[in-house]
Parts: structure tokens; sequence; C-alpha cells
């Protein structure tokens, strides 16, 4: 299993990740955290995937969503099932949309792409955000690789170091406001939230 193949795994196995995705909304702490730090409520959520729960809180919150994700069976779902967002089917490796947002949210899809495009991210990210706008990311605790499942199929995950995040943030003209490895709070996931510079 190659992080190239991500995509196209998620193509085939969109029903059952839709399926077996928690709808609990372990997440909503962070979110609501996320946007109490943004200067508005326009979000760029790339590997946006079927948009249940995340989008559809988000929603719900009035916030101005526009989707993103490189699977076109995601994209389709979530199409179905965040009604008024914007979505495009496109990869967030490289993307440059020719606007800027107050927030921008990777959460549990960054986390798929290899480490070299990771470090490439950064820049994407920072070119999609206001001056003060937020971006938040799951992460792995540490660097290493990790291959999962996800309706009968593997799924390739990698992260980078903490210290290593640290520095591409701080390259990039990020300050990090928090970062909570395996929050137990958060159903173990890592997360990042950082704040790009005036």
């Amino acid at each position: 299993m190659t992080p190239d193949q991500i995509l196209a795994t998620y193509d085939r196995a969109a029903d059952a990740f839709d399926k077996g995705r928690s709808k609990s909304l372990f997440e909503r702490p962070w979110l609501d955290r996320m946007l109490a730090h943004a200067p508005g409520k326009r979000l760029l959520d790339l590997g946006c995937g079927t948009g249940k729960p995340i989008a559809t809180y988000l929603r719900d919150r009035r916030v101005a969503l526009t989707g993103i994700d490189g699977a076109k069976a995601m994209v389709e779902k979530y199409a179905a099932n965040v009604a008024g967002a914007r979505v495009f089917h496109a990869d967030m490796r490289g993307l440059d949309m020719g606007e800027t947002f107050d927030a921008v949210l990777a959460w549990d899809s960054f986390f798929h792409l290899s480490m070299a495009d990771q470090r490439d991210m950064f820049a994407v990210f920072a070119r999609h955000l206001e001056a003060g706008g937020v971006l938040m990311f799951t992460s792995g605790p540490e660097a290493g690789e990790a291959i999962g499942e996800v309706g009968g199929e593997s799924l390739y995950h990698a992260s980078l170091s903490p210290k290593e995040y640290t520095r591409l943030l701080q390259m990039n003209g990020f300050e990090v406001l928090g970062f909570t490895p395996e929050d137990p709070a958060c159903d173990y996931h890592s997360v990042w939230l950082a704040r790009k510079k005036a």
C-alpha cells in the first residue's frame, strides 16, 4: 500500500467508509476551538470525505463551507449530505483555489499523504488562509508510517515528528495554538491548531 493508492481506495470504499465512520461528533470540542479562533466563518475543508458529521455540524453553525476531495465518490456524498456547501473534486496537493479562507481544516486526510507531500502542504495551507486565519489538522503522535483499513482495503498513513511539524508551521508563517497527541477526549486523535500570523 502506497500513498498514491489512497484516492482510488476511497473511491472503491466510499460506502463502507460512510457506514463505519463514527457520527458521535467526538471532534466537537476541537471544532469549537477552531471556530473561536477563526476571524470569520469561511472554511476550506481539505479531504472533506462524506461531510458527516463534521461538515454538517459546521454548516449548522453557519460556516460557509468549501469541500475538496480527490475521491470522486466522496465528493458526490458530500454534495448530497451538505446542502449549500461548495465542493470540488481535486487533489489537495499543489492546490491553488485563488482565494483565501478564515479557516483550513484537514481532519483525518492530510495524514494519508507521503511525508514529502506533507512537507509541501504547509505552503498550500498558508496560501489559502487570511492573515489571522486558523489551520487545524490531525497527524500521528510521532514520526512513522502505518497501514490502516477501510472496507477490507489497506490505507496508508504517515506522520512527521511534532518537532518537524512545529518547524514547518513556523517556516510558513504560523504560530502553534495547540497540539494534543492522542487526545483521550477526541477518540485519541493527535490534533494541531495554528494561526497564520499577520
